[in-house]
């Protein structure tokens, strides 16, 4: 049996909240090419989580590693960087820029990475989603399911190894939710890449195929992982 290569591995991880209560998250170890469902209720640590993985924030203690690199290394400009290139984030709020395109808000992934400005690759991932045709458009002339694709284009522009969603799943009815979760999925598959969802709907963890599944209980919050 081939092992797979860990690309998230979290050892004695907490986050406290200034001046608030401190969350304490279990150790973890997510081969590559595999799906971690963190659910829960609202408030339980999920979005900390995923902002500890992404390095938008510092842990109190413990250790991070994404796709090999000791997130306690990363320093300032430094992380803006890394995380561009190994990390495609997908947040509850969308947060595509008003005043850009479609291209544009792309082309500034890029540019935030320190990539030169490639507008072949900006197609290819519109194309593969399904929304090239709207490149031109700005965010406000999009519907909320084509906003979703071209922010889910935007967060593997530079095919990451690992894919986080923030609550993808929020607000939209039963079909809205299999297509966002599928398109999540197929994404992830197609370039190798773990996918992270972190989610208080229960019909989440119905979509995705179960195949190789282990359940783990843990609490601030509950972990699921299944192999793509």
């Amino acid at each position: 049996m081939v092992r797979l290569r860990a690309m998230i591995r979290t050892h004695g991880l907490s986050y406290r909240y200034p001046g608030g209560a401190t969350l304490e998250f279990p150790d973890v170890d997510v081969p590559q090419g595999t799906v971690l469902v963190l659910s829960g209720p609202s408030g339980c640590g999920k979005s900390t989580w995923l902002a500890l993985v992404a390095a938008l924030v510092t842990p109190t203690s413990g250790d991070v590693t994404v796709a090999g690199q000791p997130l306690g290394a990363l320093k300032n400009i430094a992380s803006d960087a890394w995380r561009a290139r190994a990390v495609g984030f997908l947040p509850q709020k969308l947060h595509l820029s008003a005043a850009l395109t479609v291209q544009q808000n792309l082309a500034m992934a890029q540019w935030a990475a320190g990539v030169p400005e490639n507008d072949a690759r900006i197609h290819d991932a519109l194309s593969a989603l399904g929304v090239a045709e709207f490149s031109g458009r700005l965010p406000s002339q999009l519907s909320g399911g084509q906003a979703q694709r071209v922010a889910l284009a935007r967060a593997v522009l530079l095919q990451p190894k690992v894919i986080l969603a923030d609550e993808p799943t929020a607000s939209l009815d039963d079909q809205a939710a299999a297509d966002a979760v599928q398109l999540l999925l197929g994404t992830a598959k197609a370039q190798g890449a773990t996918l992270v969802i972190a989610t208080h709907d229960a019909r989440v963890v119905s979509l995705i195929p179960p195949k190789n599944n282990g359940e783990i209980g843990f609490q601030p919050l509950r972990l699921l992982r299944k192999q793509l």
